[in-house]
């Protein structure tokens, strides 16, 4: 069974196909998915989808850090009072974090907002799902303030390097590999498959930066195995191995026993 830990199938690109979309999935073996939040827009689409795919769609609650403005903290107030009316509903509280790719004018905002949902996840015992653009020193200045035994998750669409790899698998994260290990200038497969496979998982960020030979169109959760293939090529091991290895690391990671 091949899980996708990060795909956005509620948004706007899929609602014309998204039946479809999952279909396709289910076809290439992709059978389980993960939905990191974004906002408050969104939350209504996102218990849809979970509704007409019990089985095989589950959820994350949180505040992207793209979605921290003036109104931030009301924002943050959705996601809290998410966690009260529906305990039992959430994987994973994601996806959060920083990012400083468009600008710095919300900085603090979106560290105060990264630290309130760390400890939103520690007090629910839930893992974190990070997103991390233009902004390993923050990040990783507040993972160390907050580094203990209840700290875990996933550091998505992970694009740094060894040095950064592996301090963040230090934190308890497993690095979150997608579309951009095929991709030319993606750097990390030069040195990915010195990282033990226990700590990769498999995601595709979908609509988001779908892998060679879909660069540049909408990415979709059928084509992780295209992942799946340069990882196998990377680690000198079958794809069954590395699917094996996803499949393992996610049962302990979200405490769910696929089936």
């Amino acid at each position: 069974m091949i899980i996708d830990t990060h795909t956005h199938l509620y948004v706007e690109q899929f609602d014309t196909d998204y039946k479809e979309v999952i279909q396709r999935a289910i076809e290439v073996g992709v059978e389980k998915f993960f939905l990191p939040a974004i906002d408050s827009s969104y939350t209504e689409r996102m218990f849809h989808l979970q509704k007409a795919y019990p089985k095989e769609v589950f959820l994350m609650n949180g505040l992207h850090p793209c979605s921290v403005k003036e109104d931030w903290e009301k924002e943050l107030a959705h996601v809290i009072a998410l966690m009260q009316t529906h305990p039992k509903s959430f994987y994973a509280i994601g996806e959060i974090g920083i990012d400083l790719y468009w600008d710095r004018t919300f900085l603090e905002a979106q560290k105060e907002a990264f630290r309130q949902q760390i400890h939103l996840a520690k007090a629910h015992k839930l893992p974190i799902v990070i997103h991390c653009r233009e902004a390993f020193e923050e990040i990783f200045q507040i993972l160390e303030e907050e580094k203990d035994n209840e700290l875990f998750g996933i550091f998505h669409c992970f694009s740094g390097n060894k040095q950064q790899a592996e301090q963040a698998i230090s934190y308890g994260l497993k690095l979150g590999i997608g579309g951009v290990v095929t991709f030319k200038n993606g750097k990390i497969d030069t040195f990915l498959n010195s990282i033990p496979l226990e700590h990769i998982v498999l995601e595709t960020d979908s609509p988001y930066l779908a892998p060679v030979p879909f660069r540049g169109k909408r990415n979709e959760s059928s084509y992780l195995t295209y992942v799946i293939k340069k990882l196998s090529e990377l680690y000198e091991v079958s794809e069954n191995e590395i699917v094996k290895q996803n499949f393992q690391s996610l049962i302990v990671l979200f405490l769910i026993n696929f089936v």
